[in-house]
């Protein structure tokens, strides 16, 4: 009988670092996204408190944006109805429409905050007139949920000078605030219900934000997996027969 061949583990130096690479790399990764998901997952916690929370009562103080974002917030004073701003390619329930904004006097003071009071449907034969809605006169209470922005969706091209009445595809409480002239706390809130019987011809139903976690954990499965996928090529691909010796 012919003697077999023994299998041998062959070292060779350029396709160990290479895989030393690609093993620090998606373990690297992998932690990092490991580290977005529970980021996100605390955020999910802090909405959740936020939104069972006893609403927090916004005043003239100027508050931090990130302390009280996810939290209920209410407030009293009147809407400033001479400064609508329409967020276009804002659909709901694949309808298109826009996002209302409208800045918020706090009531006996020079303080506003901006306010998201919701969904409008857009006219699908001139894209430029806004349908009609109502907005409360006098003072009204306002409850709602504190977020940093009102959302970004892609914009092309430069972007028009902010004013009154405009339609357009972002805009950001600092811009608001620059444009108008009005001192604002930073951040929005996004109106939960109509405050009173004349705030009508608006929806208020606001998709629940998505934290983003089971994608972090799916690119953590994956940097992982390559990670292990080069570790097993190294090792299968550097056992070779060879001869045996006496």
């Amino acid at each position: 009988m012919r003697p077999g061949f023994p299998i041998k583990f062959r070292f060779r130096l350029i396709p160990f670092i290479a895989t030393v690479l690609l093993v620090a790399l998606g373990v690297s990764l992998g932690q990092w996204q490991d580290r977005r998901a529970e980021y996100k997952m605390a955020q999910e916690l802090r909405l959740q408190a936020g939104r069972t929370g006893a609403p927090l009562d916004i005043g003239a103080q100027p508050m931090s944006a990130s302390l009280v974002e996810f939290r209920r917030v209410r407030m009293t004073g009147e809407f400033v109805a001479a400064w609508p701003i329409y967020l276009d390619n804002r659909p709901y329930q694949g309808r298109a429409g826009f996002y209302l904004l409208m800045p918020f006097k706090i009531a006996g003071t020079d303080m506003h905050v901006l306010v998201a009071r919701g969904w409008l449907p857009r006219n699908m034969a001139d894209r430029n007139q806004v349908p009609d809605y109502r907005t409360p006169s006098g003072t009204v209470t306002v409850e709602g949920v504190a977020r940093l922005g009102p959302g970004q969706v892609m914009q092309l091209g430069t972007p028009p000078a902010l004013q009154r009445h405009a339609i357009v595809q972002n805009a950001t409480v600092q811009e608001v605030a620059a444009a108008s002239g009005l001192r604002m706390q930073p951040f929005v809130v996004e109106q939960a219900a109509p405050a009173g019987p004349e705030d009508t011809g608006i929806v208020h139903d606001w998709p629940a934000p998505s934290t983003g976690v089971d994608k972090h954990k799916g690119y953590a499965f994956q940097w992982y997996g390559l990670a292990l996928m080069a570790l097993l090529f190294f090792v299968v691909t550097g056992f070779r027969r060879g001869k045996a010796t006496s």
